[in-house]
């Protein structure tokens, strides 16, 4: 192909332009059948300015004059140059100019702002959760101690009591006929008493005077005795007979709260030599909590204490928190009421029962709560850091903590008890370090950020 197109450029400057370029357009399509299309084109640029006479020196270069005439130049112009521009050959292609690097298309991104702050530093008391479950201080299944049809209930179901409020009535018409019956019993013998008290009297002077016997007199006496005999045993009849009365009447013991009633109004109770119960009152204010704590827990705790044995008034003073299921925190606080002096042996448990007020009855019998017990030790400047901040992955729990270069750091540790929103840290932060508590979602180790001092509340 360069031969080819050495003696093409010969016989240009031999037969002239137009010639030349007659004959190039004759000889393309076969350069271009052994050539790729980007070489052809690199063929044609040179041949035209082999014809035209650009790019050479000497007399072969000078430019032929435009024609002279009315119309402009009809010189040919070759069939690729007329359809699209010339593709510059691979040769005399022009390098890329260099692409600006990343950095310089925008501003550097700022760090973000992060909450973070630093352990809290306090006095702690060791202590224990154990989960229990509350009890009602007074439980009364109310039964009927006298046979008869139960003829009223006085109370709503659930209702709220007094202590000495009716609840419920039972048939008296027999055990007042009852209690009118002992009491003339009562009043006949005591008329006894007077007539033998009279007689002893009259005897006793008759027989001064030797107008009666001392028989006569023997017998008074002992009428007089036997009356007073009987009018005993017949105030007893009265007492039983007002006591009958009164159990027809069921009142309740104490305040408290009323369970639903048992048995409907005129059913017979209280017969067969069963005591039916017609229903149940709680005494819910104040409230236990019980509890079993491990053996092993009670002993810790003697330990703590010096094995100092506590008397009921110390323990009496030893304070408690409770927390139902769902509260943050421990609301209830209340006091130490019984410990039990042994350890079930089939449980391997301590008996624990406290006591608080529960004056609207948030806490009732049978829910289940968690009990927070003093361990008896005292933790002087222990660290307490937030409960938000605390992370937790495959390797435990952890904090977000920044370094001097404000640099997030990875930092896992161990945890004591809680206290409030916040909790003991026992190890893996430091006093005065700064602990991330917000944005946690966008908070990444090795990341740099801007701490902003924030607050936590207790």
């Amino acid at each position: 192909m360069p031969q080819a197109l050495n003696r093409l450029s010969a016989l240009a400057r031999r037969l002239g332009a137009t010639r030349a370029l007659l004959l190039g357009l004759a000889l393309l399509p076969a350069l271009l059948l052994f050539t790729e299309r980007t070489v052809a084109q690199g063929l044609i640029e040179r041949l035209w300015d082999d014809v035209t006479g650009r790019g050479h020196g000497g007399a072969g270069t000078t430019q032929p004059s435009a024609p002279t005439g009315a119309g402009p130049s009809t010189t040919p112009l070759p069939p690729n140059q007329a359809q699209q521009p010339p593709t510059p050959a691979p040769a005399q292609a022009q390098p890329a100019q260099a692409q600006p690097a990343p950095a310089a298309q925008g501003p550097a991104q700022a760090a973000p702002t992060i909450p973070v702050v630093t352990p809290r530093e306090q006095t702690v008391a060791d202590s224990l959760v154990v989960t229990g479950n509350a009890a009602a201080v007074d439980s009364v299944r109310l039964v009927a101690r006298v046979p008869g049809y139960l003829e009223r209930i006085h109370f709503q179901d659930g209702a709220l009591v007094r202590q000495g409020d009716l609840l419920f009535t039972i048939q008296q018409t027999q055990y007042q006929a009852q209690l009118r019956q002992a009491e003339a019993q009562l009043q006949l013998y005591q008329a006894a008493l007077r007539h033998a008290s009279q007689e002893v009297t009259r005897y006793t002077a008759l027989v001064r005077r030797s107008a009666a016997s001392q028989v006569e007199v023997d017998n008074w006496v002992y009428q007089q005795a036997a009356a007073r005999a009987n009018i005993l045993g017949a105030e007893a009849s009265v007492d039983l007979a007002k006591l009958n009365l009164s159990y027809t009447e069921v009142r309740a013991p104490f305040d408290g709260q009323m369970g639903r009633h048992l048995i409907d109004a005129g059913n017979m109770v209280g017969s067969s030599g069963e005591n039916a119960v017609l229903g149940e009152i709680l005494k819910l204010d104040p409230i236990y909590v019980e509890l079993n704590i491990a053996s092993s827990q009670a002993q810790q705790i003697r330990a703590n204490l010096g094995e100092r044995r506590l008397t009921l008034e110390d323990l009496r003073r030893i304070p408690i928190e409770v927390q139902l299921q769902g509260e943050s925190g421990f609301p209830h606080r209340g006091t130490l009421d019984y410990v039990a002096p042994q350890i079930n042996a089939a449980t391997g448990t301590l008996f624990v029962r406290g006591q608080l007020p529960n004056p609207d009855r948030t806490l009732l019998p049978g829910v289940f709560v968690n009990v927070r017990l003093p361990m008896g030790r005292v933790q002087q400047s222990a660290l307490l850091i937030p409960q938000r901040a605390l992370q937790e992955d495959q390797g435990g729990r952890f904090l977000l903590v920044l370094d001097q270069n404000d640099t997030i750091q990875k930092r896992y540790v161990r945890l004591g008890q809680a206290v409030g929103a916040w909790q003991v840290a026992t190890s893996g932060v430091q006093r005065g370090e700064r602990i991330v508590v917000g944005d946690l979602w966008r908070a990444t180790p090795g990341q740099r950020v801007r701490p902003q001092t924030t607050t936590v509340p207790d």
